[in-house]
């Protein structure tokens, strides 16, 4: 390892130095918990136990977060890019100018890296942009090095492993670690679906690459020799590829031969081939068609964004196409911080990143193809990254217009030119989740750059920003596995785009464009031809009754005029979009945005009239002309100048100002108003309708007990009653089992484990006690997607029974006579045999030997007369039941008439009596 290491610091040593940060020593003893790093998708419902330790880990790495002066630094220099006044206007940098910038010092980098290797950790190439470092290694070792025990995870089907916990690393090592990448291996999915082509007698269309080059405006780019020529394209894979497809696919189609480059990450566990391969043929053979003599890069590794991250630092082209997803946002925390670090060096250094939106429609957090959205409304990652372009899906509307030849040309072409074009959604078509993703993010605020018609009012990021043809009704023709395919979605519509933007890279004789959205959101304004503005459809999916924001049976986003979040800002005319472009003029007038830190809400402590709020205005001025703040209102009302902090905005530049304690009543919309004249002596003025919500106060726990008797005793599995104020938004019951982890946003977590939910209302919670929450005291956490939490402290021991009554009565069954059978149910059995995932139920088709029974002894008494074992008839969890577990028994003989107590002992604990009443019974003493 000694002289692995040297070889390392060789590497990194003459790098460019930043201050050095780590000023203290490593100190093993003293650590922080990473929260939030442990993937949401690996669900204790879900975990299957423990990997062997020798489990082979690769393709980690532990991502650094910048300093706030350097990331202050780096959010102004993003803003200088697309600043034609600024000296950085299209400065990219090369990943060591980031790293001497923006990246971790050279000195601190060799000892992240050494920290490692000391934990027998082998490393993998030096990052140029210092920004992470690679390492692989065992489930030993990341048990060893963080804390996280690796644990195996059957996921829909397939089996995983991930940490069961959130890491921990050296107190010195938190001051630049901002997450860890690679501690599961949940990899993206694929957002596109594949079938063997059929012949159609229905004169549907299969899209061939003149199509698109005929319906999107890329004929004139072509025939002025903009092909791609000299100009490099990423794509990025989970799987080898397959080079007879692609050289099949364009022979076919008339397309010269391919510039392919396959490049495995260094490092990296070679995938082979995966079942992904047919994403990896699309994306090739599709954004190839569209740049047809470009330099592709496909950069692959089992997991896509391994392959992003070498893209990136190895600065491999100025565009980088991705169909995948991991999931939705509330399931992918742990990774966004370290998406978004990637995404802001890849703009940094002149890289468009653009990604699939998703095939969910408005439901991101339901796989593609689900019968039903269960998880409420959501958007996939990494597309909701306001730094990465966000591709969605539309469907041909060609109504009775003729648009299409009769007969296919020599490339199999047959497109006369635009087709009209809706929102994709194949819900009905084929019964399942296949439609154009979009929506709000619930992470990212809105950037200054997303304004104009049609854009919602709202303080978060919305997505897509574009999209193009993504659905099964002309679906893109695809060579996989030596076959003839057809392919959707927007796995589609993403590689589709990029080959487009490599176009507009050599159109404008540029070495990159960096982040693409601010131009694009712009143009949408002033040259509306260049784009196609889709104002028919919806994204609508249906929706299981009592799941999140299902109260009529389904949700959804329509399109409209301008912006929507169905399909963006619509599809393009290629041709029109570069020649916009290219014919970008000095602004001669300022232009002012307003935008707002967040809805305004709320806060916990009101103002003497009952009501106040408190947020931040930014002004922004993008055009590069100072502008003057002359006054501004709130429903008519002027309100002071004061309250900003200069009444003159920069060039380019912001001002802000702190508003609090107003009173008014909610919910209201209120419109803000602000005008002035900019330095060419031109008036402006910026009107924002905003609407006011009151967030309640935070959660607030009063009380814990077991759900069936009240008792203050916990154990694995129980069901428990969260007692308190402000817990959730509203009333819900679970509506499907497994039971989720979250309802109306709200989430427990118990001994660091995530709580499966039974019901939730604003006092009450209902949830389950994890199997894997260890004895002893553990910490039980309720919080909600704002960001509030509330906790407390509760034992756990191995059981601690209790018996389901009303009102201290036995139930089902209230009274009985000695010899009957008799059923109860308890909670807070313990773990049980066979194991059962957290929030499961056994199969209705489980013989009942083989359903799970609780580990520890189960004995009982009734009036204080033992139960004779053999009288226990069953003690198990039946099918239908989550946490809870029945009892059969006897009742035994000597039992006196009357009220009677029954007890439970699990192991060495007790319940509290229940009471049954015994009728033609003995008497004592007769």
């Amino acid at each position: 390892m000694r002289a692995r290491l040297a070889l390392f610091l060789l590497v990194v040593a003459p790098l460019p130095a930043q201050p050095n940060r780590l000023s203290e020593k490593i100190d093993e003893r003293r650590f922080v918990v990473l929260n939030g790093n442990k993937s949401r998708l690996a669900s204790p419902a879900e975990d299957k136990g423990p990997t062997e330790p020798s489990l082979a880990i690769g393709e980690m790495a532990l991502q650094f977060r910048p300093s706030p002066a350097q990331q202050q630094d780096l959010d102004k220099f993003l803003e200088d890019l697309h600043n034609p006044t600024s000296p950085n206007f299209r400065h990219w940098l090369k990943p060591e100018e980031y790293a001497a910038r923006f990246g971790l010092s050279a000195s601190d980098y060799s000892r992240a890296a050494e920290w490692l290797v000391t934990h027998g950790f082998g490393l993998g190439p030096a990052a140029r942009g210092r920004a992470w470092v690679s390492f692989r290694g065992t489930a030993g070792q990341v048990k060893a090095a963080f804390g996280s025990e690796v644990h195996r995870y059957n996921v829909n089907g397939r089996t995983h492993y991930s940490i069961a916990n959130d890491p921990h690393v050296p107190e010195a090592l938190a001051a630049v670690v901002s997450s860890i990448a690679g501690l599961d291996d949940f990899i993206g999915e694929p957002d596109s679906r594949s079938v063997p082509k059929q012949t159609s007698a229905t004169g549907a269309h299969t899209l061939a690459p003149d199509d698109i080059a005929a319906i999107y405006d890329l004929n004139p780019l072509y025939q002025a020799g903009i092909d791609g020529s000299g100009r490099n394209l990423v794509v990025v894979g989970q799987s080898q590829p397959n080079l007879t497809d692609v050289n099949t696919f364009r022979s076919k189609y008339g397309l010269p031969p391919i510039n392919l480059t396959p490049m495995l990450v260094p490092g990296a566990t070679d995938p082979g081939t995966t079942g992904s391969l047919s994403e990896s043929d699309l994306d090739l053979q599709w954004s190839g068609a569209v740049a047809r003599n470009a330099n592709i890069f496909y950069v692959y590794a089992p997991s896509f964004y391994s392959a992003v991250l070498y893209a990136v630092d190895q600065n491999l082209a100025p565009v980088i196409t991705a169909s995948f997803s991991f999931s939705c946002e509330a399931l992918n925390f742990a990774r966004l911080s370290g998406f978004r670090a990637t995404a802001q060096q890849a703009n940094a250094q002149g890289i468009t990143w653009l990604n699939s939106a998703g095939d969910a429609g408005a439901a991101a957090c339901d796989g593609n193809g689900s019968l039903l959205a269960q998880n409420g409304l959501a958007v996939r990652t990494p597309a909701s990254l306001p730094e990465v372009t966000a591709v969605g899906g539309t469907e041909f509307n060609e109504g009775g217009g003729i648009y299409w030849n009769s007969t296919n040309s020599t490339t199999l072409g047959s497109a006369k030119g635009y087709v009209p074009e809706m929102v994709w959604n194949d819900v009905a078509a084929l019964n399942s989740l296949w439609v154009g993703g979009g929506g709000a993010s619930i992470f990212f605020p809105r950037p200054a750059w997303q304004t104009g018609p049609g854009v919602p009012e709202g303080s978060t990021r919305l997505v897509p920003d574009v999209a193009f043809s993504a659905a099964e009704h002309d679906p893109y023709n695809a060579v996989i596995g030596g076959g003839n395919f057809v392919s959707w979605g927007t796995s589609a519509s993403a590689p589709l785009f990029a080959g487009m933007v490599v176009l507009m890279n050599q159109y404008l004789d540029a070495n990159g464009l960096g982040n693409i959205n601010p131009t694009l959101y712009a143009l949408a304004q002033s040259s509306p031809n260049a784009f196609h503005d889709i104002v028919d459809g919806n994204n609508t999916v249906p929706c299981a009754s009592g799941s999140p924001d299902c109260s009529k049976g389904s949700f959804g986003y329509a399109a409209g005029p301008g912006y929507d979040t169905a399909t963006g800002l619509g599809s393009v005319d290629l041709t029109q979009l570069a020649m916009a472009w290219k014919g970008l003029t000095k602004p001669t007038q300022a232009l002012i945005s307003v935008n707002f830190s967040a809805n305004p809400v709320f806060q916990h402590a009101p103002d003497a009239s009952g009501a106040s709020w408190s947020f931040t205005i930014t002004l922004h001025e993008s055009a590069g002309i100072a502008a003057t703040l002359n006054g501004w209102s709130i429903d008519g009302t002027q309100e002071g100048l004061a309250l900003f902090t200069s009444n003159t905005i920069p060039a380019n530049g912001s001002v802000t100002a702190s508003i609090g304690s107003k009173n008014l009543t909610v919910p209201s919309t209120r419109t803000f108003v602000f005008s002035g004249t900019d330095a060419n002596g031109n008036a402006w003025s910026v009107s924002f309708p905003l609407d006011f919500e009151g967030l309640p106060p935070s959660p607030a726990i009063t009380g814990v007990g077991n759900a069936a008797s009240g008792g203050q005793g916990f154990a694995p599995g129980m069901l428990i009653s969260i007692y308190g104020s402000q817990l959730a938004a509203g009333p819900q019951l679970a509506a499907v089992i497994p039971l989720n982890l979250f309802l109306q946003d709200t989430q427990v977590s118990i001994g660091g484990f995530t709580a499966p939910i039974y019901y939730v209302s604003p006092s009450q919670l209902n949830v389950q006690i994890p199997y894997e929450a260890p004895v002893g005291n553990a910490r039980l956490i309720v919080a909600n997607v704002q960001g509030q939490s509330t906790s407390t402290t509760i034992p756990i021991s191995p059981s601690a029974p209790g018996i389901f009554t009303n009102a201290g009565t036995l139930i089902p069954s209230s009274s009985g006579k000695p010899g009957d059978a008799i059923i109860l149910f308890i909670t807070g059995e313990g773990k049980v045999t066979p194991t059962l995932a957290d929030g499961a139920t056994p199969a209705p088709t489980t013989p009942i030997a083989k359903l799970p029974v609780p580990l520890l002894p189960v004995s009982m008494t009734v009036g204080g007369v033992p139960v004779p074992a053999n009288d226990i008839l069953f003690a198990g969890i039946a099918s239908g039941l989550v946490g809870v577990t029945q009892v059969n028994f006897i009742i035994p003989p000597g039992v006196p008439n009357g009220p009677q107590p029954v007890v439970v002992t699990v192991g060495s604990a007790s319940s509290a009596p229940a009471t049954i009443t015994i009728t033609n019974g003995s008497a004592p003493g007769q």
